[in-house]
């Protein structure tokens, strides 16, 4: 099996193209939909699920309550976490299983225009997938943005 990538250098855009139909087919049937997506969703879906379970356990124990607050507080956190991560991943997925599939034609100049545009966007969406961390923390717990406020402030006393 031969798989190649290499770099397409046309007018102003500049990318890696498969030259190969095999590592086509391996990125719209396998990778994409399976490990990119769904795989990565159902991992965080479930380790979240069972964060949150194991938190109304420790409700039924005897734990202080600070600690119980704490808990939710994280779990709160994950879900939300799991959420974000839905949203911007997937929207990247489709694009790509469908670009993949149906590339654009170089002929038609506005069409391939719009595709570079969304393609453009939709990677600076996922990238926001790893950087809207600290404001999804910051929004939702209380604690963590007390630890914010202590960081920040030993760092300007230094």
């Amino acid at each position: 099996m031969y798989l190649y990538y290499g770099i397409l250098v046309a007018g102003i855009s500049v990318g890696c193209v498969s030259g190969s139909p095999t590592l086509n087919l391996y990125s719209t049937y396998f990778f994409y939909p399976v490990l990119y997506g769904p795989v990565q969703i159902a991992v965080s879906l479930f380790f979240s699920l069972l964060a949150f379970r194991n938190v109304r356990r420790i409700v039924r124990r005897q734990v202080p309550i600070v600690r119980r607050r704490l808990d939710r507080q994280m779990t709160a956190m994950i879900l939300t976490r799991v959420v974000f991560f839905v949203i911007f991943a997937l929207p990247f997925t489709i694009y790509r299983m469908y670009i993949i599939n149906n590339p654009p034609s170089r002929s038609n100049s506005l069409q391939y225009s719009i595709g570079l545009l969304l393609q453009t966007s939709l990677n600076y969406f996922i990238s926001l997938n790893n950087a809207s961390n600290f404001y999804i923390f910051m929004a939702i717990s209380s604690r963590y943005r007390r630890q914010v406020k202590c960081v920040l402030t030993l760092a300007l006393l230094i």
